[in-house]
């Protein structure tokens, strides 16, 4: 497990046992020993406690008596309510996008697309799925609104472990492309009505397969 070099220690301490959990490095209901944590990532125990609390605020992670920290993990429901704020959130970042976006971030989202249709000749999923959420970063960018570009990082980042086995399952990727250059050109067309309602379907058709393979 490997800390990020930027930020406060208890932040990074955070990222790292964050991104352990949603990458699937524990499982479901797994006790988290703060000495032994303190000991893979080398610092002392007050860090540690810090970010397991931090954590069972984002839901994470559940404290309970007499057995410490437990992984909580993703629930159905917690996709469920994460998606249907994705679905309105994300149109409306898209809606602004055709608004809002300058030319060097519609190259940007033209050269995503490019080298998305190139690796699918590739089955390179693990290269489509990186470039998924650059495609969405450049979106919420471009939006110029900054509360929304925080709240759907956040979300974003709760959910990585779900988005990559959503563009990872079967025939996904490749609909998950045409669906991008479908916003792309709504966006660069500046149709903000049409890129917000393709935007929610691509959230939409996401969450459906995401759920359909938890079945």
């Amino acid at each position: 497990m490997m800390m990020e070099n930027t930020g406060s220690l208890r932040k990074r301490v955070f990222n790292a046992l964050e991104n352990a959990i949603l990458e699937g490095e524990y499982a479901d209901r797994e006790s988290l020993n703060e000495i032994k944590l303190s000991n893979e990532l080398g610092v002392s125990r007050t860090p540690v406690r810090e970010a397991l609390m931090q954590l069972e605020l984002e839901g994470l992670v559940e404290n309970i008596p007499n057995k410490g920290a437990v992984v909580v993990g993703i629930s159905e429901k917690d996709i469920k309510d994460i998606y249907a704020v994705r679905i309105r959130i994300e149109g409306l970042a898209s809606r602004l996008s055709a608004e809002n976006i300058n030319e060097d971030e519609l190259k940007a989202l033209e050269k995503i697309v490019d080298l998305q249709e190139f690796y699918l000749t590739k089955n390179d999923v693990e290269q489509i799925w990186q470039l998924d959420g650059d495609f969405h970063k450049i979106i919420y960018e471009s939006s110029r609104n900054k509360p929304l570009r925080s709240t759907l990082s956040s979300f974003h980042n709760y959910i990585k472990r779900a988005r990559d086995m959503s563009v990872k399952a079967e025939g996904r990727a490749e609909k998950s492309v045409a669906e991008h250059k479908a916003i792309l050109e709504a966006i660069r067309s500046g149709s903000g009505e049409l890129a917000e309602q393709l935007t929610a379907r691509h959230i939409e058709n996401a969450r459906d397969n995401l759920l359909s393979m938890n079945k």
